[in-house]
Formats: structure tokens, C-alpha cells, sequence
């Protein structure tokens, strides 16, 4: 079934790649380079996902959030929903994994559970469930909500929502149907298996109407940054997506994420760090910073105010002076997307920054993987190396620029050793290096029987 055993093979870099469509920021649909329906085309997300493929990359990762406003990014505005792209990629790729986000905060742990799992069987085990709580406090008001939970709420929700999620996927044991025509044997009962959840949050009899795919269950992605977040990835996910601006800061996040994860009991190795970047790759210095001074001059400090306002829940920064210091905001923020709001005030007051220069600072992030090929690289090599990242998820404002690092960086990587030039395995658990996911109750029966001899 495609067990991996850690240690057995050479650790290698790990990739995967974002869907951008029109552009994540205010700015980026003014690339001459993205096209104004990639959000809605499934050619373009076809052409991306079969290019990633070609690359050897693990897998392809689209983001979602269900709460939008006039100030929304395009890629925000009008774009396909996740699993239903997904499902449609299954069809046109072999290898490469599909990872999908949906929220626990507004979706049924029922509902997700028959979704990523025929997802699952529908690519023959390359499915995978970046699991997230709804930041934006908007989008209660889309779901029959009156208010948005608490922070420290959300995650108490978000771990029992992915235990009962678990559990349904392990209804059915691998060899439960037996398909006997002559004794009219269609499946093993003593196989199938209830859940009869009771918890804090939900209440869900089971079983599941799915079996299980190849790799036993789609592989738990993560992507929450705040302490929350943190320990729920340590306790439960296979892969956290996260995002720094330095080395230092990348280097120290891992190490907190190994530590949390070996304190709930795990090898280290059996969670993934993956920091999300934006390479920008010139064949020469003098070019990648071209490319980077373009995207700075695509936006005005109009957009740049709107964009900084989102993770706050687009709040409306255009009424303090731009060129004052940054405003205290108090707790704002602090019960949407907290760790990068966190962030934002940290920055600004750390480097006394005015308005006008923080609002830039995040609108057109300096990339910290710019250069050449090599240099690229150079940078990848010392954050795997280093214990900084166990691989990277690109996200670029143009499709040309996941090619240039296709194109001129992987096969420098894979020159070196430190990225496949084949896959190995034809699920995602097997491509990230993970072990099949064990049946639990196949699991326990073993355990019996061991005990019984």
C-alpha cells in the first residue's frame, strides 16, 4: 500500500505550487504576464498543474476563503471553488497531488469527509485537505452566523472537526468488500464501522458511504501560524504551509514546529515544514530585479492601503495620515488572521515605519529567493540544509515565473541531489515520504490478536 519508512531514503526537497489565477494582490492582474480569466479558466489551472507535473513538483495547493468585498483581490473576486477544480485536475494529471482548502468553521465534518475522500479515490490517493478556521469575520455572515468565534474557538472546533473527519475515513477497513458472487458476499460487516461521535462541537453517527483510497487517508495539510495553529499542526497535520520573510525567521519557526511535534508524541519527521515563496529568477542580477521593480511599480498606495486592510478584515486604513507613524490598532486583527496581523504591527513598530511605508512593505514583499538560477538555488540548498524548510510551495503573480523556476532552478536542484528527477511513488503520501495512514481499526484487531497469541 505504499509504505514509506523514514530514514530510508535521502531526505530530499519538497515542492508545491499555488494557483494564482488573476492575481492575489491588488496590483498583480496589471502583470502584462496574467491573464485577466485565469481564475475562472480551467485551461490555465490545467496548464499550470501539467507544467508542475512536468516539473516533478509533489503537488498543486489552492487556497479559498468564502468572504469577499469590492476591495477584494481579482483572484479573490471570481475564482473556482477548490475541490471542484480538484476533481477536474484528477482527470488531466497521473502523479502529482491535489491539496485543496476548506474551512472547518462553516463545512460539516461529514460533508469534507465524503469530499476529500472521493477526491481521494477519484485521483487514486493524491488527495490532500489543507485544514483552516475562517479568518475573515465576513464570512459568518454568508453561512446563516450572526458573529464570528473566538480565536482560541476556532481551533477547539478545528480539532475536533478533523478528529470526527479522521475517524469517518477509517469507516471502512481496506479489505471490507469482498465482492463474493458466489456466496452473494458483497462486503464484510464486521468491517464496516460507526463513529457515533459526541462531542463539544458536533455529533455525527457515521459510517462514512466512501471506501479508502491507496494511501489510506488524504494527507493533512496546515496552514495557521499563531500559537493555535501551531500546536493543531503538531498534533495532527502531515504538512504546515507558513511564510517568512528571512532565514532566521524560517529557521526558527521549524525548529518550534519540530519541538511541538515531538512533544505530542511524533517523530519530527512525520510532520513537513513548507514555507509558501515567490522566487524571482533572472539570468542575470541585473534582470531579477527588473522583474522585482516591476511589480513595485504596478501598484499605487491606494491599493496598497486596501490590500493591508484584508487580513485585518478589510479595515479602512485610508483614513489615518500616510506619512505618520503606524497607527496602534489595539487588538484589531487579533481575531482574523492573527499571526500575519501580529506580524504587520511588529514590523512597523520595530522599524518605525510610517503608514505609507508599511502599506508598501506588505503590498510588494521583497522576496528573499532573488536572483539567478544559482543564486535561487544557493538559497533553497542552505534552507533545507539548515533546518529552515523540509521543501517550499511557489506562489508567482505570473504563470512565467513557477516556469523560470521549472525551467532553470529544479534542474540545478536536482543536479545536486536534492530533488527527484522521478517520482517515486504514484500516491502524495508516498511522493512526501509518508507512511500509508493504518486503518485504526485494522489496527487494533492486529494489536488483539497479538495480545490473544
Amino acid at each position: 500500500m505504499g509504505n514509506t519508512a523514514y530514514g530510508k531514503t535521502r531526505r530530499q526537497i519538497k515542492l508545491g505550487t499555488t494557483i494564482q489565477g488573476a492575481g492575489t494582490t491588488q496590483s498583480g492582474w496589471k502583470h502584462p504576464d496574467v491573464a485577466l480569466d485565469a481564475s475562472t479558466d480551467f485551461a490555465h489551472y490545467r496548464q499550470v498543474a501539467q507544467k508542475a507535473e512536468a516539473g516533478k513538483f509533489d503537488f498543486l495547493f489552492i487556497v479559498d476563503s468564502t468572504f469577499i468585498t469590492p476591495k477584494s483581490a481579482p483572484h479573490y473576486l471570481n475564482r473556482l471553488e477548490p475541490l471542484t477544480a480538484l476533481s477536474a485536475l484528477s482527470t488531466v494529471t497521473s502523479r502529482l497531488g491535489l491539496v485543496g482548502t476548506l474551512s472547518v468553521s462553516f463545512t460539516e465534518p461529514f460533508t469534507a469527509a465524503r469530499q476529500f475522500a472521493s477526491l481521494d479515490l477519484l485521483s487514486q490517493g493524491r488527495a490532500g485537505w489543507n485544514v483552516v478556521t475562517t479568518g475573515l469575520e465576513g464570512a459568518a455572515l454568508n453561512y446563516s452566523k450572526t458573529g464570528h468565534l473566538a480565536h482560541d474557538v476556532r481551533y477547539k472546533l478545528a480539532a475536533e472537526h478533523l478528529q470526527v473527519v479522521q475517524g469517518l475515513w477509517d469507516s471502512w477497513e481496506d479489505d471490507a468488500f469482498v465482492g463474493d458472487r458466489k456466496t452473494g458476499v458483497f462486503f464484510d460487516p464486521e468491517k464496516l464501522h460507526a463513529l457515533d461521535h459526541k462531542g463539544e462541537f458536533f455529533s455525527v453517527k457515521g459510517p462514512l458511504n466512501i471506501a479508502r483510497s491507496k494511501q489510506g487517508q488524504p494527507v493533512i495539510f496546515q496552514a495557521g501560524s499563531s500559537e493555535d495553529g501551531r500546536n493543531l499542526a503538531a498534533r495532527s497535520a502531515d504538512a504546515i504551509f507558513t511564510i517568512h520573510d528571512t532565514f532566521e525567521q524560517a529557521q526558527e519557526f521549524y525548529q518550534d514546529i519540530k519541538r511541538r511535534t515531538a512533544a505530542f508524541g511524533r517523530a519530527p519527521e512525520e510532520i513537513l515544514v513548507l514555507p509558501g515563496i515567490d522566487p524571482i529568477i533572472g539570468r542575470t542580477v541585473e534582470e531579477a530585479e527588473r522583474k522585482y521593480q516591476e511589480r513595485v511599480d504596478l501598484i499605487t498606495i491606494e491599493e496598497a492601503l486596501d490590500q493591508l486592510g484584508r487580513p485585518f478584515t478589510y479595515f479602512d486604513f485610508s483614513v489615518y495620515p500616510l506619512d505618520a507613524p503606524f497607527p496602534d490598532l489595539g487588538e484589531i486583527g487579533s481575531n482574523s488572521y492573527r499571526s500575519y496581523t501580529d506580524k504587520i504591527k511588529k514590523v512597523a513598530k520595530e522599524e518605525q515605519l510610517t503608514l505609507r511605508q508599511t502599506a508598501l512593505r506588505f503590498a510588494v514583499p521583497r522576496s528573499s529567493f532573488i536572483g539567478t538560477p544559482e543564486q535561487v538555488a544557493d538559497i533553497a540548498q542552505k534552507w533545507f540544509e539548515q533546518g529552515a524548510a523540509d521543501g517550499f510551495i511557489i506562489g508567482t503573480t505570473a504563470a512565467a515565473g513557477l516556469n523560470d523556476f521549472i525551467d532553470l532552478v529544479v534542474p540545478i536542484l536536482q543536479a545536486r541531489g536534492l530533488f527527484r528527477s522521478k517520482y517515486e511513488h504514484d500516491t502524495l503520501r508516498g511522493n512526501l515520504g509518508l507512511r500509508f495512514a493504518e486503518n485504526r481499526h485494522t489496527q487494533a484487531a492486529q494489536a488483539a490478536k497479538k495480545i490473544a497469541a
